[in-house]
């Protein structure tokens, strides 16, 4: 059963089947506070790999400011793949490019020195085009989600890849500087940019931490996202990536559980069937 404290209260329930989805974190945790006599590294974990291999992604926001305003509010959305897979230069995934919500002064003036005025940040923010980052971090295991000895979550990462995102950057800065670009019919090309990665707090792609794959020694999920080491228990958020790629997870996330769903749906019939075949030759 799921012993859950409710309003002060300890609670049990029971399943046939137990689904976690509580994000890569959390879930990750759950199952790691869950260590017993039979499973002392945590639930799903005889592998050692439930925590480990968190990724969130490398991104950063980039700002070109152009000699022409940019006078839109609200800001149409597109994204740019034509260094996803690298480039002559560098043939290795760079990431993806998107623009990010209208800038403003008052978003500025939180990654600004004191001193700039408030007069500078909104004809910056004025004239700004603003865009959103994304290279693939890569799966580590020692970047990894633990619990201390109070089941406290402690999460340990260290960026990498980041050769590859300082690389998408340059080639953004380098097509957005080129004589052509031209934004409400003006020449815009200014050789100006101001760049922020994202730190980890400020990322919300958490994934990886209980992966699936085919080797239970490798993994901590089967394809069907079926814990390896329990028979009714499966993961359905973002955990089971063993890679992050370099896009939004989310409808992937969303495409997964509706595979895992219709999965369960099929076993869950299954087991009906047979109960109900087992009903009739007792004649119950």
């Amino acid at each position: 059963g799921v012993v859950v404290e409710r309003n002060g209260n300890i609670e049990t329930f029971s399943g046939d089947i137990v689904v976690v989805s509580c994000g890569a974190i959390n879930s990750a945790a759950l199952l790691l506070r869950s260590a017993n006599d039979q499973h002392p590294r945590g639930l799903a974990n005889s592998s050692d790999t439930v925590g480990r291999h968190y990724m969130g992604h490398t991104n950063s926001v980039v700002m070109a400011i152009s000699k022409c305003p940019n006078p839109t509010i609200f800001q149409k959305t597109l994204g740019v793949n034509d260094f996803y897979f690298g480039s002559d230069d560098f043939p290795y995934p760079m990431g993806h490019i998107s623009f990010v919500g209208k800038l403003d002064a008052i978003t500025l003036r939180a990654g600004a020195p004191a001193i700039a005025p408030n007069f500078t940040l909104e004809l910056m923010a004025k004239h700004s085009l603003d865009f959103w980052l994304t290279s693939e971090d890569l799966p580590d295991p020692n970047n990894r989600v633990s619990i201390d000895r109070d089941g406290k979550i402690v999460l340990s990462y260290t960026p990498n890849n980041l050769e590859a995102h300082e690389r998408l950057q340059a080639k953004l800065k380098q097509v957005m500087k080129q004589t052509n670009c031209a934004v409400h019919g003006h020449d815009c090309h200014q050789g100006l940019f101001g760049r922020n990665r994202i730190p980890l707090a400020g990322v919300a792609h958490q994934n990886g931490t209980i992966r699936f794959g085919h080797d239970p020694k490798m993994s901590a999920l089967d394809v069907n996202c079926k814990a390896h080491d329990l028979d009714n228990l499966y993961v359905v958020d973002g955990s089971f990536f063993p890679s992050s790629a370099a896009v939004n997870p989310a409808l992937t996330i969303m495409a997964n559980a509706l595979r895992v769903g219709d999965h369960l749906l099929e076993r869950l019939g299954e087991k009906k069937a047979a109960v109900t075949e087992q009903l009739v030759a007792t004649g119950d």
